[in-house]
């Protein structure tokens, strides 16, 4: 089975078209691996994404309209909020935590929850914890929107990058195709700037932020590791 890791949207439509029409004739799934609409265009991302043909979701901390968010956040949440549907918002927060298939198990930050985040320098016997008890021997995650992968044991762990918010060298979307013997990242061009002119009119809280800072450019791996530490 061909399966596009497609993980960490945040709302981000125009990357998930161009991502969508990238892997259409290249793969049997399109696994979306949370946090999904959480950013300045929901509504269109949550329709696109439900109109994927073979797709499967799993559910991200962003996806959690309904629980408590850091204060700074807050604004962003009730934003999005309102511009989604209570049917919507219900899917949204319906969805599963994990899936599963070729020996590989799909979730968002790590096997035990939606929210502690794995890095790629986090110790191996950390990681060999976090894994511990899972079946399978690949994991999944996202969450923090880079692209790694780890032998931990006798297991591999993937870390499948961000469509819509990447913290890589090089603006463009970037996810992962998963093949029961190969591992392939990919990063898939499209046009920041018609994404960026969007954003500003979306009327985002942090929409020229988005546009500057995760559109036209991006926070490069070297600057995520100092600010997550590391």
């Amino acid at each position: 089975m061909r399966v596009a890791a497609l993980y960490d949207v945040h709302g981000n439509v125009h990357a998930l078209e161009a991502v969508l029409g990238e892997v259409a004739a290249e793969v049997d799934v399109v696994l979306f691996g949370g946090d999904l609409a959480s950013g300045p265009l929901p509504r269109e991302t949550v329709d696109l994404a439900r109109s994927a043909p073979n797709a499967e979701f799993i559910l991200g901390n962003a996806d959690l309209f309904s629980s408590s968010w850091p204060p700074d956040a807050e604004a962003r949440r009730d934003w999005v909020a309102e511009r989604l549907d209570p049917e919507q918002i219900a899917w949204l927060e319906s969805r599963p935590f994990s899936w599963s298939a070729d020996d590989t198990l799909y979730v968002h930050a790590n096997p035990r929850d939606v929210e502690a985040p794995l890095h790629e320098w986090t110790p191996e016997h950390e990681l060999a914890e976090w894994s511990d008890g899972v079946a399978e021997s690949r994991i999944v995650s996202g969450h923090v929107h880079m692209q790694w992968r780890r032998k931990v044991g006798n297991r591999e762990w993937i870390s499948a990058g961000s469509v819509g918010m990447p913290y890589e060298d090089a603006p463009g979307a970037y996810w992962t195709l998963l093949e029961p013997d190969s591992v392939t990242f990919r990063r898939t061009e499209y046009d920041v700037e018609r994404a960026a002119a969007a954003v500003r009119a979306s009327g985002h809280p942090q929409a020229d932020e988005f546009a500057d800072e995760n559109l036209l450019r991006v926070p490069s791996r070297a600057e995520a590791r100092s600010f997550f530490g590391g």
